[in-house]
């Protein structure tokens, strides 16, 4: 059976089903911040060290394969659906994912929404960015909610799935304005904390796993994006995660770009920031994170970021090439050198 083929003029690995024989993984990050994608968005990010400052969860050996990721729920009216399949595994009426030099496009459309999502890190930030494009494919308008999901590790991978008595009481979070801050040891010891940011006015959030979830849920049947409405819940201990509701209307043929960040920063006296921003030590000092979201706040940052990201894995791979009997030794070599520019598109 065909899971995929390989794409040489946009230079990608092009899946057409969510259902490979296991998840299949692309790398992003080239400098200081990385993530590891699957093909369904299953996924985990961290900064520098993939033990000690990982940012997002991930749970090995779990059931289901490939548990935790970067997810976006699309509430339209009566139907609940994942626009990377899983965790709802909602049949779609198109799925596809494209791995490409350092990002991964994943879209998925049902009912006459179409939610096509890149991943990739920027050169020079510390951050994830996720540009999500939502069209109306039907003839009708559509009112819709989409809810973003991520679930944040508690910095050290290894003592966050083990170390429960301890962690089920040390999550913190803040939020401000779209944006949500994970704070969790910034007061005890650590320099560094992580935010998730859109773009978009927000109609309302959750860091709360057990209120988005639901306590004897599962994400397929997460509460929140069912009922369709946020409930503003704020996490002191337990699970905490980013969730951002925003309400669109879309006419037949409209489109609507709403650009998500995941970053890490650091307040360090080494780049001069203070770790505060009030004397009684409760708010973090947001300043170094809100320059990083601003950077990476409209849709034509975000296909700037993209395009030099191209420009970068093109210079790098293209210098040097092979010609040989074997075309899958070409092909694997070289990748740098397909004169294509469709892969680097933003709206492809």
């Amino acid at each position: 059976m065909k899971f995929g083929h390989f794409d040489d003029e946009a230079r990608e690995y092009v899946i057409g089903t969510p259902v490979t024989p296991y998840p299949w993984i692309n790398y992003l990050g080239s400098e200081d911040f990385f993530s590891l994608v699957s093909h369904t968005a299953g996924e985990y990010t961290f900064y520098k060290d993939a033990k000690m400052r990982r940012l997002t969860r991930y749970r090995y050996n779990d059931i289901p394969t490939d548990s935790g990721g970067r997810y976006f729920f699309i509430n339209d009216g009566d139907d609940v659906w994942t626009s990377s399949w899983l965790p709802m595994k909602k049949d779609l009426d198109f799925f596809e994912t494209r791995h490409g030099m350092g990002y991964t496009r994943i879209t998925g459309e049902r009912g006459g929404l179409k939610v096509s999502t890149l991943y990739f890190v920027p050169l020079g930030e510390t951050a994830e960015v996720q540009k999500v494009t939502i069209t109306n494919t039907s003839d009708t308008e559509k009112t819709f909610s989409l809810f973003s999901y991520l679930e944040f590790c508690l910095w050290n991978a290894q003592d966050d799935q083990t170390n429960y008595q301890r962690n089920l009481s040390i999550g913190e979070v803040e939020v401000d304005g779209s944006a949500i801050y994970h704070k969790t040891e910034y007061r005890e010891r650590r320099d560094h904390y992580a935010v998730y940011g859109v773009n978009a006015e927000i109609a309302g959030f959750d860091t709360d796993r057990e209120t988005f979830v639901g306590l004897y849920e599962t994400l397929a049947e997460a509460k929140v994006p069912h009922a369709g409405a946020s409930q503003n819940s704020m996490a002191s201990g337990w699970y905490p995660i980013g969730s951002h509701q925003i309400d669109s209307t879309l006419q037949p043929g409209e489109s609507r770009d709403l650009v998500f960040a995941l970053g890490c920063v650091e307040n360090t006296p080494e780049n001069g920031e203070e770790k505060w921003a009030d004397n009684a030590k409760q708010i973090i000092n947001k300043t170094r994170a809100q320059a990083l979201l601003a950077r990476l706040s409209t849709t034509e940052a975000a296909d700037a970021a993209f395009d030099a990201l191209g420009v970068y894995w093109t210079d790098l791979l293209s210098a040097y090439t092979v010609t040989s009997p074997d075309d899958k030794l070409n092909r694997m070599v070289n990748i740098g050198t397909s004169t294509s520019t469709s892969a680097w598109s933003p709206s492809t």
